[in-house]
């Protein structure tokens, strides 16, 4: 079965290594994207996407290992987990889906286990978050 025959409720990391999420604008419905989103753009809103285990943002959790915009608007994330065995990862492509709404006509998270994610990925901003949590990081 190639990628494009199955369905969203199909579709999970376990069983792809390229999970293509639900169209993020209807273009029939003219709700495209008023605007070209930057790269910048993109990144500030996947900080919208929350990691549900530690509470703290994809971004500077160091998950996102990058973000590609195409010139037809529809954007790839190259992005991995804390762990490969992660039981939420359909709540990030959802929160993934909704944080990058509007801004492109199509999202597809990439997930990569190449780097090993490892907590020296962690941003400033993050090891500030997990500290108010109680982590000693």
């Amino acid at each position: 079965m190639s990628q494009q025959d199955t369905t969203a409720e199909e579709t999970r990391p376990s069983d792809l290594v390229r999970d293509t999420l639900p169209d993020t604008v209807d273009p029939a419905a003219g709700s495209a994207p008023s605007t070209r989103a930057s790269l910048e753009d993109l990144t500030e809103a996947m900080k919208d996407v929350v990691d549900p285990e530690l509470g703290i943002n994809v971004v500077d959790l160091g998950l996102v290992y990058g973000i590609h915009l195409d010139d037809d608007g529809s954007a790839s994330i190259d992005m991995t987990l804390t762990s490969a065995a992660c039981p939420l990862t359909d709540v990030i492509e959802d929160q993934t889906q909704t944080a990058l709404e509007g801004l492109v006509t199509r999202a597809a998270i990439n997930w990569v286990w190449m780097p090993p994610w490892s907590m020296d990925k962690i941003t400033e901003d993050g090891r500030e978050q997990l500290r108010a949590f109680g982590y000693n990081v």
